[in-house]
């Protein structure tokens, strides 16, 4: 299976779908599935049963995966979204970076 552009921690860029334009924090990938959870991105709501975590039950707002197709890392010298290349840096480490600037993705 290759490597995906898009890791644990990264900012993304929503590029389609209902959120389009909005940004977040990457909190989990499932590379099986090739799709991520967006902290704040599409927002889906949840029926619950009374349970030990949420005793009251209800309806809870929480975020569905999104397909990693539709996200785009942040530039972190512009703050727009780029695509990513791969390449060694000075260590002979194989390390991520932005194609928009040239700047090393953390």
């Amino acid at each position: 299976m290759s490597k995906l552009h898009i890791k644990k921690g990264d900012i993304v860029y929503v590029n389609a779908g209902e959120d389009k334009g909005k940004t977040g924090r990457v909190l989990k990938v499932d590379v099986a599935k090739q799709r991520a959870i967006v902290e704040g991105v599409n927002i889906v709501s949840k029926h619950t049963k009374p349970n030990a975590k949420s005793p009251q039950g209800g309806i809870e707002k929480i975020e569905a995966p999104v397909h990693i197709s539709n996200l785009n890392p942040i530039d972190p010298k512009s703050g727009k979204p780029t695509r990513i290349g791969r390449r060694l840096n000075s260590e002979g480490k194989l390390v991520r970076y932005a194609k928009r600037s040239g700047e090393e993705i953390k």
